[in-house]
């Protein structure tokens, strides 16, 4: 059976033809540019047609008040005269000035002997005069006009009055009579001229609109052409935004994110590298030192008892990895839980330590902590041992030949700041901002004390989630300095957590001088 499917009405055809998603760019800014240019036209044509009429009576009687106006300014002149004559021939006009008694002071006729004004003042009818002086005498305007209809020349006459004040107190009235021809004959001609204008302009729009949309729409085109290729991979794109301002500032966004984006990829095949490395190392291990039991060792306690433990210690490697892994994305997901809780600063620092005396006696470094007056501060007890723990550890892989590493802590009013110093290889100054982003890892750290890349992501994390500041100096060769702040801290000479510690601590010494 044929599926019937209706066809869109005219509002839907429309509504698809002006809908922005169904064109391109250029082919919208033709279609609004032309429809402007088409609504200007009609509305020229809407004057012409409904309100010209009415326009030019009514610019005829501004323009006879204007001339009433430029009279009462100049009823004392000298040359009052020769103002109205002026007048009446640049306006083609008729103007007549009366006393308040009806009595002719000046006139000035440019309308012939038709004029309605010429018949009150040579035939003495003086029917329109009377009436607009008594209209100007009754009422509180301060124009009088009336219309009459010109037989002769089937026109309107128009005869506009007002009353000019001398300043001796003196009045007199001006009267204004212009003629208001039909418009018809002159409508015709504008109209001829309208429709070549039309033509004219809608060839003109049409071209123009071309031209614009082309203009505007070619930066924004070579913007996306050059989107196309960056997401089909090539990273070597470089987005170029000319011509318009928020063009320009679309074209440094994209590079910002293309670098960004570049930045990613980079670290992720670090990531992938560095990983891979290290998870393939210590398998390798396990799986050489598990045969040699299987094969060699089975039957020698001591032998195998030395394989299992170092089959032990690389699993241990194992799962630190991959315990920093998840810590990582729970951080950078913001699903990690804080464990906000009050603690002694030297609490924290003593108990670090402690796990570096094997370190200290085994390998010879030299970790000297440094340390100012306690301080009780609000933070994740755990995360920040693991804070300071890793970057202890990194000053450990890159200390170089010194092994010198200071752990040292500074009161400065509320704030406790940590730095941890070594006089290893240092950071480049290129590679110091981008030291705490993911899976950075420098070249010259040693096996037995290699990371995954991750710790300072970590520390990051960490850091950021409590909105504590840290950073970083270093010079390439002379080592490095990485420090964190707590902030708020409070004396912890009066605190209960910090005595209870204290007494803990003592108790604890005393124990082992006993043993």
């Amino acid at each position: 059976m044929k599926k019937f499917v209706s066809k869109p009405g005219f509002f839907q055809s429309v509504k698809n033809l002006f809908d922005p998603r169904n064109h391109s760019l250029s082919t919208m800014v033709w279609v609004y540019f032309t429809c402007f240019s088409l609504l200007i036209m009609i509305m020229m044509w809407v004057i012409q047609f409904f309100f010209l009429e009415t326009y030019y009576r009514a610019a005829k009687i501004r323009n006879a008040e204007e001339i009433c106006l430029d009279i009462e300014n100049n009823i004392q002149s000298p040359n009052i005269s020769d103002v109205i004559s002026s007048l009446a021939f640049k306006n083609g006009v008729c103007i007549v000035v009366t006393d308040m008694s009806g009595n002719v002071l000046f006139e000035e006729n440019n309308l012939g002997r038709f004029s309605f004004l010429y018949d009150d003042v040579y035939k003495r009818y003086g029917e329109s005069m009377y009436k607009l002086r008594t209209k100007l005498l009754q009422g509180n305007d301060e124009y009088a006009s009336e219309m009459y209809k010109n037989t002769h020349f089937e026109s309107d006459e128009l005869i506009c009055a007002s009353i000019a004040d001398a300043a001796d107190g003196s009045q007199s009235i001006v009267y204004v009579e212009t003629t208001i021809e039909p418009v018809t004959v002159s409508s015709q001609l504008f109209n001829n001229q309208l429709f070549f204008i039309t033509i004219i302009l809608i060839e003109l729009s049409f071209i123009t609109a071309i031209l614009f949309s082309k203009m505007i729409s070619r930066p924004i085109a070579n913007i996306n052409e050059t989107a196309k290729k960056f997401g089909a991979g090539d990273m070597d794109v470089e987005f170029k935004g000319t011509g318009y301002k928020e063009v320009a500032e679309l074209s440094d966004t994209l590079n910002n994110a293309k670098d960004e984006i570049s930045k990613v990829a980079n670290l992720r095949k670090e990531l992938i590298a560095n990983v891979s490395h290290d998870l393939r190392t210590p398998l390798t291990m396990i799986k050489a030192y598990a045969e040699m039991i299987r094969d060699l060792s089975g039957d020698n306690p001591i032998k195998r008892e030395e394989h299992i433990n170092v089959i032990i210690e690389e699993s241990d490697r194992l799962s630190a990895l991959v315990n920093n892994l998840l810590e990582l994305s729970k951080l950078e997901s913001a699903n990690a839980e804080l464990n906000i809780s009050e603690f002694s600063v030297h609490r924290l620092l003593d108990d670090v330590m402690m796990r570096y005396k094997i370190l200290i006696e085994r390998d010879g470094y030299n970790i000297k902590l440094i340390r100012d007056a306690d301080r009780i501060v609000k933070a994740d007890y755990e995360k920040m041992s693991q804070v300071l723990y890793n970057f202890i550890n990194n000053a450990v892989n890159y200390s170089g030949d010194s092994k010198d590493i200071e752990v040292k802590q500074t009161n400065s009013g509320s704030r406790v700041r940590i730095e941890i110093i070594d006089h290893g290889v240092g950071i480049s100054k290129e590679m110091l901002p981008v030291i705490f982003d993911r899976y950075y890892r420098g070249n010259k750290t040693q096996r037995d004390v290699v990371g995954s890349g991750i710790g300072l992501s970590i520390v990051k994390g960490i850091l950021k989630s409590h909105s504590l500041p840290f950073g970083v100096f270093s010079e390439e060769g002379k080592g490095s300095v990485f420090w964190f702040e707590f902030l708020s801290a409070v004396s912890a000479d009066n605190d209960a957590a910090a005595v209870d510690f204290k007494k803990k601590r003592r108790q604890g010494k005393n124990r082992s001088e006993n043993l």
